[in-house]
Order: structure tokens, then C-alpha cells, then sequence
């Protein structure tokens, strides 16, 4: 009886650095092509859907795309756009610099001690349950019709999502890492740079974003109950003018720059900032 004859497995070909690195780039390249037909695929369907909207709702109820859309074009050919966005963002931004100033210590004691979780927690998770639309009368009350109200609404609003944040990170810190530094002498001001802050940044990165959205909405919603200048005090004139078009108008062009801060700025500085942690770069 002859003995069974066993061939070899073919030999597979090895792939040097160069081809495994073109290949990369062109999975990479494939990856970018499929999110933005998937991003061009969605941003279809809305335009679509709102088109069959206004289609068939009753006249004047809501504008097409088109109709809004110039009048965009007119409100930024006005130069309008220029000034009144300025002063939405100059009072956006210190709001939310003094949320940051106020909410990262306390969500810094809240995360490292116990008895300073205890005496924060619940006034931050309360003033986190409040609704935006109260911050914004309170302001106004307080401060009437001047920017100073958006301002102290903006903060009100930001510094419990800042302060929750920054906590969850610093209670997501290694304590191995911090016995070690701690055993190898490290000081705590190096312990505190060296391990907390590193950690700390993809929470603060989440706490801006989460924060920095909601915070755009009350600012714009304290300008359409008092504000004088602004993209909410903008949008509070088309509706007295009845004028749909415009409210959704300076609605788009709101939500245009919100897209803008977050593709080109938050996340292009997040992914700088995160570099030395690539797999937790946001994609």
C-alpha cells in the first residue's frame, strides 16, 4: 500500500513595508470616501424631507430650501451676519470661560475627596437638572437687558457639565500609576501634570463639547427674550415681522457656524492635542 503523498502549502509571498503602507493609506482612503457618501447621504435626506414639507403644508407655513438659502445670501451680503455673530460669540465665550474657571476646580474636589463629593454633589446635579429656559429668565431678571445676562446664563448653564466631567475624570485616574509616582518620590505638582492632567484631557474635551453646544442654545434663547444685538435678538425681529424665511434664516446660519467650531476647530485641536494617544483620537 503506497503512502499518501502530502504537499506543501504554497509558500505565501511576504509583503514588504512599502506595500503594507500603501495599503493602509488606501484603506484609509476608502474609510474617508465612505463617511462622506454616508455625510452627503444624510444632510439628502434632510434637505429632502424638508422640501416634501414644505411642499405640502399649507402656503407660507414653511419655506423651501431655496427661499431660505437666499435669504442666507442676503443676511451675510448685508454684512449684518459680521457684527451680530460676533457679539453671540464674545458673550458665548465668556460664559463659558468663567463655567470652566468655576466648574473644573469643584469637579477637580469632587473627583479627589470624598467630603468634597459629598458637599457639591447634589447642588451640581440639581443645578444640572434645571432647565435651560429658567437660566435664561434669571438672567434677566437679574441683569435685564444688557450682555451680561447671556453671559451669567451661559455659565449657569455650562459649569455642571464641566464640573461632572472633569470628576469622572479624575476618579478615571490609575491609582496604581499614582502609588507608583508617589513610591519613585514624584511631588504632587509632578504627579498632578504627569498623570491626572494626561487623563484629564478626553474628559475635558467631552465636557467642551457637551457644554459648548448647550451653551450656544441658552445664549441664543436669552437673546430672544431681552437681548439687545446678536443672532437671538436677530431671529426674535424676523418673528415680529412675521417673517418665517428669516427666523429660519439666522436659524441655519447659527447652526452652519456651530458645524464649522466643531468639525474645524474642537476636533481639529482634539485630535492635535490627543496625538500621543492614537488610539483614542477621535476619528
Amino acid at each position: 500500500m503506497s503512502n499518501p503523498v502530502i504537499e506543501a502549502p504554497e509558500a505565501t509571498s511576504a509583503i514588504t513595508w512599502q506595500e503594507g503602507e500603501a495599503r493602509a493609506r488606501r484603506a484609509s482612503a476608502r474609510n474617508r470616501h465612505k463617511r462622506l457618501a454616508l455625510l452627503v447621504a444624510g444632510w439628502s435626506a434632510i434637505f429632502a424631507i424638508w422640501q416634501v414639507a414644505a411642499y405640502y403644508l399649507p402656503f407660507g407655513t414653511l419655506p423651501n430650501p431655496l427661499e431660505v438659502g437666499a435669504e442666507m445670501w442676503e443676511i451675510v451680503a448685508s454684512g449684518a451676519l459680521v457684527s451680530d455673530f460676533l457679539a453671540s460669540v464674545i458673550k458665548t465665550f465668556a460664559g463659558f470661560g468663567v463655567a470652566v474657571v468655576v466648574g473644573a476646580p469643584v469637579g477637580y474636589l469632587m473627583g479627589r475627596y470624598n467630603y468634597w463629593k459629598s458637599f457639591f454633589h447634589d447642588g451640581v446635579t440639581v443645578a444640572g437638572t434645571i432647565p435651560a429656559l429658567t437660566y435664561a429668565v434669571l438672567s434677566l431678571i437679574i441683569f435685564g437687558l444688557s450682555d451680561l445676562g447671556p453671559v451669567l446664563a451661559v455659565a449657569l448653564v455650562s459649569v455642571p457639565y464641566v464640573a461632572i466631567n472633569v470628576a469622572e475624570g479624575v476618579r478615571g485616574v490609575d491609582q496604581s500609576l499614582v502609588k507608583m509616582s508617589q513610591a519613585f518620590g514624584r511631588s504632587p505638582q509632578q504627579i498632578r501634570r504627569e498623570v491626572f492632567i494626561p487623563t484629564l484631557v478626553p474628559y475635558i474635551f467631552a465636557a467642551i463639547r457637551m457644554s459648548f453646544a448647550v451653551a450656544w442654545k441658552v445664549e441664543a434663547l436669552t437673546e430672544v427674550f431681552g437681548g439687545t444685538n446678536g443672532v437671538g435678538f436677530q431671529i426674535r425681529n424676523e418673528y415680529q415681522l412675521f417673517n418665517i424665511t428669516g427666523v429660519i434664516a439666522w436659524m441655519a446660519l447659527f447652526i452652519v457656524f456651530m458645524l464649522m467650531v466643531e468639525r474645524l476647530v474642537l476636533r481639529k485641536l482634539e485630535n492635535r492635542v490627543l496625538a500621543w494617544r492614537p488610539e483614542e483620537r477621535v476619528r
